[in-house]
């Protein structure tokens, strides 16, 4: 149910003047009504408007025939609910065909805070379910340029707490790179920089962040800093320095949807450059870590909840702050006396923290059992409350120890430039060679001299066949067990 709210009720003063919703990387406001009303962000005209896809049950069962596994809860919940493409990351899983993760943060406090985990969680299990590389990208010269306050020594500082942070989601470190742009950006990784940078204009510039005449020319250019990482042959260390081979290779992007501007555009400059496909995106919809939170089109005006900095649930606070914040500052959707929500039940699409058990709470059927109960008013709100403040303290508690294990070393490791190793669909070969290291410490060089032999090749393609085959056998036996049985 889509709810409206005034600028009154958010303090801000005046009423804002009319205008349309505006989404881009940097700007995020619903539409303003004639009568100053702030409306809910329309995911569905977002849709249309971007070109993208919703995420449909058609495909959610497809990847769960392609790859066995079942769907995670925010592609079920509809909390990543659009795509780019995502047919054709599934197509090449099929087919053995190599693709990446990339994802990254913009390192600009010394704590994340739960909102800020949620994209990493679903990003590792993608690259569990998947098994393929990743990439990370620590944004520190994004936050530096955009920060009127903020020195580079101080985002510096941010990365590597942050990285930590990172690191304590769970990612395995022979599948992972993580990097800061200050630190990496030389090499494969420039040269990707300033063949973007030459395509894009000042004008698409304004256009796509909505920058203007007092924008730093810093900020201009970053963009071609964001997109150069989703080549795979700005990482020659993982996916070796053949670029004819390499630039075929895809990345699958888990984003928030203000970012998808970025992407189409980036994607158009790459087929230009070198006719590759374009990037695929999962947008996910606004985590619920802001004023406004946002679900499937239907807004969430939390004005107390995470209105300060220290009243944001952070992952390294203890069990009892967790409870406090959720007891104090989680709008309910409860009314106002019991006898009167025990008579008409509570309302589930504004309670806060029952829209935090949707991105928490794994069982399906135990979040179902909890709406009815609270919707019929079976439940109060103490109670609601009391179950969200148990997975959050559960959650938050299994980070912090992780993140206790995450030392210097560790973050050294994941930041060091190095081939990685992963394996793909274990139905059929991955395509192309990975980066092998070399005894003698040399740089890394792919299948040995970094050329596949047309033997290799037709190997490669036999044994290909050979698999599709056997796959193909297996599932006309399985089909015909199944006609018996039935």
């Amino acid at each position: 149910m889509a709810t409206n709210v005034t600028a009154e009720a958010l303090d801000e003063s005046p009423i804002p003047h009319q205008h349309k919703q505006t989404v881009d990387p940097y700007n995020v406001s619903g539409e303003v009504g004639e009568d100053g009303v702030v409306k809910a962000i329309d995911y569905n005209k977002l849709v249309e408007e971007f070109g993208t896809k919703k995420i449909d049950q058609a495909l959610l069962e497809r990847f769960e025939k392609v790859t066995g596994k079942k769907p995670h809860r925010f592609l079920r919940r509809g909390i990543v609910f659009s795509h780019r493409d995502f047919e054709a990351i599934l197509d090449r899983y099929e087919r053995g065909e190599p693709f990446f993760l990339y994802t990254g943060r913009g390192p600009s406090s010394d704590s994340v805070h739960v909102g800020h985990t949620v994209p990493f969680e679903f990003t590792k299990w993608l690259q569990d379910a998947f098994d393929v590389p990743l990439v990370i990208m620590l944004t520190d010269d994004e936050k530096y340029l955009f920060s009127e306050k903020r020195t580079i020594e101080e985002v510096q500082g941010y990365c590597s707490s942050n990285a930590k942070d990172i690191i304590a989601i769970g990612f395995d470190p022979k599948k992972t790179f993580i990097f800061s742009d200050f630190e990496y950006m030389g090499g494969a990784f420039y040269r990707n920089v300033v063949r973007l940078s030459k395509h894009i204009t000042l004008n698409q510039a304004r256009a796509i962040f909505g920058f203007d005449n007092s924008t730093n020319i810093g900020r201009i250019h970053f963009g071609s800093i964001q997109g150069a990482t989703s080549w795979a042959h700005s990482f020659p260390h993982i996916f070796g320095t053949d670029e004819k081979r390499t630039s075929i290779i895809p990345a699958l992007i888990p984003c928030a949807i203000d970012q998808d501007p970025v992407g189409r555009a980036r994607a158009n400059y790459l087929q230009i450059l070198s006719g590759l496909e374009q990037r695929c995106r999962l947008p996910l919809t606004n985590l619920p870590v802001s004023q406004n939170f946002y679900r499937d089109g239907s807004p969430i005006y939390v004005v107390h909840f995470v209105r300060l900095l220290n009243e944001k649930v952070f992952m390294r606070d203890t069990p009892n702050q967790i409870k406090n914040k959720v007891n104090k500052y989680a709008f309910s959707g409860g009314k106002v006396s019991v006898e009167e929500h025990r008579a008409q039940g509570g309302d589930t699409s504004v309670d806060v923290s029952y829209q935090y058990l949707t991105f928490f709470l794994e069982d399906d059927e135990e979040l179902e059992r909890i709406r009815l109960a609270y919707e019929s008013g079976e439940m109060l709100t103490g109670e609601l409350k009391a179950i969200c403040i148990k997975e959050l303290q559960a959650y938050v508690a299994a980070f912090q120890e992780r993140r206790a294990k995450v030392d210097d070393a560790t973050v050294e490791l994941f930041m060091k430039p190095r081939p990685l190793s992963w394996v793909g669909n274990p139905r059929a070969p991955i395509v192309v060679p990975k980066v092998e290291p070399n005894a003698d410490g040399a740089e890394p060089k792919e299948g040995g001299d970094g050329k596949l032999t047309k033997n290799q090749l037709k190997k490669l393609e036999k044994q290909k066949q050979i698999e599709a085959k056997k796959a193909q056998k297996a599932k006309e036996k399985e089909d015909q067990v199944a006609a018996k049985e039935a």
